[in-house]
């Protein structure tokens, strides 16, 4: 579960990157915003930029997930704070603190698309790891 404020932007493109980095399936992966929001334009943009397409994917809150379903939880933006305790007691909790890019230029949402793209590899490494240790 990729968690933000809105879900219109950094958790939208963790999803986006986990979908695309993992083109076997071996993983769910799931984004939600503590408000529902819409996809932001400019993330559509950036993430066509790499060659992923997300217009279909729409925000969700998180209250409408239940917390028991999910291994791990990456939130995106420090709101971690605001989470029901039950998400931060999922098996691996993580903060990620990617600055949110709404409200900026496009170079903004491109260096946040970085940003998260480099926290998924390292989640699926973590997560491939795991798995790996668990066979």
């Amino acid at each position: 579960m990729f968690v933000c404020r809105k879900n219109s932007a950094r958790s939208q493109m963790a999803e986006a990157f986990a979908h695309s980095l993992d083109p076997d399936g071996k993983f769910t992966f799931v984004s939600a915003g503590l408000e529902e929001s819409s996809v932001h334009p400019l993330t559509i943009q950036v993430i066509s930029e790499v060659g992923i397409d997300i217009c279909q994917q729409t925000s969700k809150r998180i209250d409408s997930f239940n917390s028991q379903d999910f291994d791990v939880v990456a939130s995106m933006c420090g709101c971690g704070s605001m989470l029901p305790v039950e998400w931060l007691m999922v098996q691996e909790f993580q903060e990620w603190e990617v600055s949110d890019p709404e409200g900026n230029s496009v170079e903004t949402f491109r260096q946040a698309r970085e940003q998260v793209k480099q926290q998924v590899e390292y989640l699926l490494m973590f997560l491939r790891l795991k798995m790996s240790r668990n066979v």
